[in-house]
C-alpha cells in the first residue's frame, strides 16, 4: 500500500460502516472475522489438504544468540496453500482488516498512525520483539 491508500481504505471503510456503528457490533464483527481467518486455514488443512501441520517442541542449540535463533525456529507448516485457499484466506483477511479499519474510526484512530507506530516499535525492537 501507498502512503495514502490506509487512509482511503480506512475513509472508505467509515462511509460503507451503516449496519455495524456500534463499538459493540464492530468488535464482534471483528472477533468473528478473526475466527473466520483461522478456519480458513484449518480447511486448508483438513479439506483440501493443500497445506499441513506438523508441529512439536521447538529445539535450538542453548549456545546461540538471538539473531541466529530463527534459522532454528520451524512454522510447522508443510505445502503450499493452493489457489482456492488462498483466494479464501486472503478475503478472510480483507474482512478482518475492514473490521479493523471500522475499529480505529470510531475511537478516532488513524489506521496508518497506528501502523506506522508498530512498524517503528517492532523497528527498534528488532529480535528483541518477542511477540
Amino acid at each position: 500500500m501507498k502512503d495514502t491508500d490506509e487512509a482511503q481504505f480506512q475513509t472508505t471503510v467509515s462511509e460503507f460502516l451503516l449496519r455495524h456503528r456500534s463499538i459493540l457490533d464492530v468488535q464482534s464483527k471483528l472477533s468473528e472475522a478473526t475466527a473466520r481467518v483461522n478456519r480458513a486455514i484449518a480447511k486448508s488443512v483438513t479439506t483440501c489438504g493443500c497445506i499441513s501441520i506438523s508441529a512439536a517442541k521447538q529445539t535450538f542449540p542453548i549456545d546461540i544468540g538471538l539473531r541466529e535463533l530463527k534459522q532454528f525456529m520451524a512454522t510447522h507448516l508443510a505445502g503450499q496453500m493452493c489457489e482456492k485457499c488462498r483466494e479464501v484466506l486472503e478475503t478472510e483477511i480483507g474482512t478482518t482488516l475492514f473490521y479493523l479499519a471500522a475499529m480505529c474510526s470510531l475511537l478516532d484512530l488513524n489506521l496508518k498512525d497506528v501502523l506506522q507506530k508498530e512498524h517503528a516499535r517492532v523497528s527498534a525492537l528488532g529480535v528483541f520483539n518477542l511477540t
